[in-house]
């Protein structure tokens, strides 16, 4: 997908839009008053609209356009709109509308600054926690349930958790932003599987220790890109096991620690250690189970193997449904919505974008961080796709088919790390 040749689109007067012409407004955003700069013309009040901008030429599409425009006038017969004073922006309510969708984009970049100083202060927490868990345990315990308990406060009080896509490293350490993905994604899904508040708090508590264990195993085996041979993998499997013996030292409530120790089992039998089926595998180890094989899925070791979230979620449904428990199953997709946090995506008006958040009960209308070469990327549009019901998602992309600069614009993750906000 290459970015658009703007020198050979041809031009049009105001006088020659009409319906089905795909035009763009070559215009700072916040100079006209729709969602994007580039779109079809759908009705003869965005033609008015448009006409009122002031323009003299408007460049447009013949390949994305249904017809050609219309035919130019004769000289005598033009009185162009574009030379006539638009009507004041103060009271037009098209500018009107714009200004409220600015207002809501202000809203949520502050709502992804504070989701991104929370994520920062929770990651420090858990470098604390993996750092002094030998030597203070009764320190690392407490720190350890006072996070849970403030990431589930707000989670459990509010109606909407919107889960939002983080930075690159926030933080600095891949292996604590796994343990913290792993807990937000957990205790969510013990939210929406209906949950009391201790559990929900015990699954968030055992996810963040879930993977303690390999604290025991050599570094080069944990961070391994490769395959490990049988060996090694036999080694690398001994962290649920230490997981637990440490679980144990901190003084971790019994159902914590059966859940670390079954965080790598499968309903049908397939997992490890034991071997277990769904029958000796509690709520928690088969929430725990799920969304820790959705992280590890996003979050390979060798980011050339990583899945976007959207084929991490389409893997887990279609490949390896039998493994996991159904009911978490589709509860976890749909709160994580057809397009997670993440996932690249091409628009029905030809926008591309990636997902940056999606609220778990509106999952087929998430927030869309915007490509649009005409906006600085520092000020890049976030588009709700719950406000523009005429905009839908067509199709999903992989990193590798965006243009350099798309890429460059979008900053695809390439380690995708998550946190929340929640809306009363």
């Amino acid at each position: 997908m290459s970015a658009p040749d703007t020198k050979s689109d041809p031009h049009v007067s105001p006088e020659q839009l009409c319906i089905g012409l795909y035009i763009h407004l070559d215009l700072s955003w916040t100079e006209h008053p729709f969602t994007f700069s580039s779109f079809k013309i759908k009705s003869l009040e965005q033609i008015a609209t448009i006409q009122s901008l002031g323009l003299r030429q408007i460049r447009y599409s013949p390949d994305k356009s249904d017809g050609p425009p219309l035919a130019p006038p004769p000289k005598q017969q033009v009185t162009s709109p574009s030379l006539q004073t638009p009507p004041p922006r103060e009271s037009d309510p098209v500018f009107q509308a714009k200004r409220e969708r600015m207002a809501r984009l202000a809203q949520q970049r502050a709502k992804a600054a504070a989701c991104q100083k929370a994520l920062v202060s929770a990651a420090h927490t858990v470098k604390s926690i993996n750092q002094n868990v030998f030597a203070r345990p009764d320190e690392v315990r407490t720190s350890a349930q006072a996070l849970v308990d403030d990431m589930a406060a707000s989670m459990l009080v509010d109606a909407d958790v919107s889960i939002q896509l983080m930075a690159d490293k926030i933080g600095g350490e891949d292996l604590y932003h796994h343990g913290l993905n792993v807990s937000l994604l957990s205790m969510m899904l013990a939210k929406e599987l209906k949950q009391d508040t201790s559990t929900v708090k015990a699954v968030g508590l055992s996810a963040l220790f879930h993977d303690i264990g390999e604290l025991e195993i050599p570094a080069r085996l944990v961070k391994s890109v490769g395959s490990l041979n049988k060996a090694e993998l036999a080694l690398w499997q001994q962290h649920v096991e230490y997981g637990v013996q440490i679980g144990k030292k901190l003084g971790l409530p019994a159902e914590v620690l059966q859940a670390i120790a079954q965080h790598h089992e499968r309903v049908d039998g397939t997992g490890f250690p034991a071997h277990v089926k769904a029958a000796h595998m509690p709520l928690m180890s088969r929430i725990l189970a799920l969304v820790n094989a959705y992280d590890d899925l996003c979050n390979h070791p060798d980011p050339q193997h990583a899945l976007t979230p959207h084929e991490a979620l389409s893997t887990l449904f279609a490949q390896q449904r039998s493994q996991f428990d159904a009911l978490c199953l589709s509860t976890f997709v749909r709160c994580m919505g057809v397009y997670p946090p993440g996932t690249l995506v091409v628009l029905s008006n030809g926008a591309t974008g990636m997902v940056v958040s999606v609220n778990t009960t509106k999952p087929l209308r998430p927030t869309v961080l915007i490509h649009d070469p005409a906006i600085p990327r520092e000020e890049a549009i976030l588009v709700d796709l719950e406000q523009e019901a005429e905009v839908s998602v067509t199709k999903t992309l992989r990193p590798q088919q965006l243009s350099a600069e798309a890429h460059h614009y979008l900053a695809p993750r390439k380690r995708i790390t998550y946190y929340f906000d929640s809306e009363a």
